[in-house]
């Protein structure tokens, strides 16, 4: 050990009003910067200006590899000492990283640890160098090194103090930074997590403008009722317009209103208090309650019962509630989506929905288009959730046959986008791991069944009938679109003009 060389901080003078002064502006530069890479360099850039240096340094250690890297050098050699790499104890800097310890060499030429390759290959002649170690949580990170003042003065007790407590600034800033951009890249990842489960997946026309709609209504706190069958993705909706609108760091609560009886129903959508009834040993907050500032989605609204509907209203009405047991009104502040796959405007008017709810529920209506009616969107959906489920269990490179794609877009899919979802998982789980075959589609009879419908026609007479209801079906889906419908069935527009006058289609 050169301990003439190493110089022990305990022996340092206290810092003057000028250094205090110093610091300050170091702590306001990095505190006020998030990018790592321009941190680093206003880093070394501000060492090298305060400590009037003619070369400065800063150099990260990757401990897997052991070495140490130069992230930052400043110089008339800084871009070509960039190219190199220290490994740990190697060198001034390497000696300072392994041992955590500051060093100050007033002439290197005469220090055994002095690492000559890099001075000899810039030419940079070197004098004296100054290192302390950046630590976190007793981790040594990196270095700072200081090489030669400008003036030709020794680097003396002040600057080796200062560049002490600038190292440490420095390593916060550092652990700040790479803090907030793991941060950045979990949320990132959990933002496309959340993409992945819950958007819509389609490029059909009728998808576009369901999703074009939910986005006008998103901004407002207009309440929004979502009409569509079972399983088309009416909650994904609904997810969709909170995300996309004011509220979307506010919760939002889901309840299924066909899942409980209306007794149960009210305790959990108001909540209740304690001895509101037997069991009721603690109190408990509603639905409603936790929603405050956010959206509450109501599935299934339709299965609600005629006492329930009137608790409903008043609070859409008034923004105000009881818990059950409870005497002191609570207020909220709400948004109200609600889902049904019945045709409520036909219950109300058989008096089974009140009609003041469902002008209330229902100032903006979505309906949800189902799968059978944008089969274009299947190859989309089916490879999207191939890909889920192959994740899901640690798998890849399965592929879906022309045949099972065939069969898929076929199928009417009752259960819509659910069975299909259910569809793919299964043939997942039972295939052979390759590709999805038609065999291993819970649909492989779908083909047959329908065909039993055609015995006792001739095969001109079934294939025109099929023609005819294709041509339809793409007709009714693209609002009378001759173009977009002959592109969707793989044809000629004016091919499809001549189908049209053979069979007598008008085109809506």
């Amino acid at each position: 050990m050169h301990a003439g060389n190493l110089y022990r901080m305990e022996q340092a003078a206290p810092l003057s009003d000028s250094t205090i002064d110093r610091l300050r502006e170091i702590s306001h530069w990095v505190s006020s910067v998030l990018d790592l890479d321009q941190l680093l360099e206003l880093i070394i850039e501000t060492a090298t200006r305060m400590m009037r240096a003619k070369a400065s340094s800063l150099l990260l250690l990757d401990r897997k590899s052991g070495k140490l890297r130069f992230k930052v050098a400043t110089g008339e050699k800084g871009d070509e000492v960039r190219r190199f790499e220290v490994n740990l104890g190697q060198g001034i800097a390497g000696y300072v990283a392994q041992k955590g310890e500051p060093l100050l060499i007033p002439d290197v030429t005469k220090d055994a640890r002095w690492y000559k390759k890099i001075s000899e290959s810039t030419g940079f002649q070197t004098r004296s160098i100054a290192c302390v170690p950046m630590r976190v949580e007793d981790e040594t990170i990196g270095v700072v090194e200081i090489i030669d003042k400008e003036d030709g003065s020794p680097i003396g007790r002040e600057d080796m103090k200062l560049l002490t407590v600038f190292a440490d600034l420095a390593s916060m800033a550092i652990s700040n930074a790479r803090k907030i951009d793991r941060f950045k890249r979990e949320n990132e990842d959990l933002k496309q997590e959340l993409q992945d489960r819950y958007r819509i997946i389609g490029e059909s026309a009728g998808l576009r403008k369901v999703i074009s709609d939910a986005l006008k209504v998103a901004n407002s706190k207009t309440t929004t009722l979502i009409q569509g069958e079972s399983g088309t993705g009416k909650e994904l909706l609904a997810r969709l317009i909170h995300r996309a609108g004011p509220r979307k760091n506010q919760p939002m609560i889901v309840l299924n209103c066909a899942a409980l009886p209306e007794t149960l129903l009210e305790a959990e959508l108001f909540g209740y208090e304690r001895g509101a009834f037997t069991g009721a040993t603690s109190r408990k907050i509603g639905k409603v309650e936790l929603a405050d500032g956010g959206t509450l989605f109501l599935d299934e609204i339709g299965e609600m019962t005629p006492g329930m509907q009137a608790k409903l209203l008043r609070v859409i009405q008034e923004g105000m509630f009881y818990r059950v047991g409870g005497t002191t009104p609570i207020k909220v502040d709400v948004r109200f989506l609600s889902a049904t796959n019945r045709d409520i405007a036909k219950e109300v008017s058989e008096g089974r929905f009140r009609e003041d709810l469902f002008y209330r529920l229902n100032v903006v209506q979505i309906h949800m288009p189902a799968l059978r009616e944008r089969k274009e969107d299947i190859p989309l959906l089916a490879h999207y959730f191939l890909e889920r489920f192959q994740k899901e269990r640690g798998l890849h490179g399965m592929k879906i046959s022309p045949e099972a794609m065939r069969r898929m877009k076929r199928y009417d899919w009752p259960g819509n986008v659910r069975e299909l979802a259910n569809a793919v998982e299964r043939a997942v789980v039972m295939g052979n791991g390759i590709e999805i075959r038609p065999e291993d589609l819970p649909i492989a009879v779908e083909g047959l069944a329908r065909a039993g419908s055609e015995v006792g026609l001739t095969l001109k007479e079934a294939v025109d009938n099929f023609k005819k209801d294709f041509i339809r079906l793409n007709l009714r889906h693209t609002g009378g679109n001759r173009s977009h419908a002959a592109r969707l069935m793989g044809i000629q527009r004016t091919y499809l003009s001549r189908m049209l006058t053979k069979y007598g289609i008008r085109d809506a």
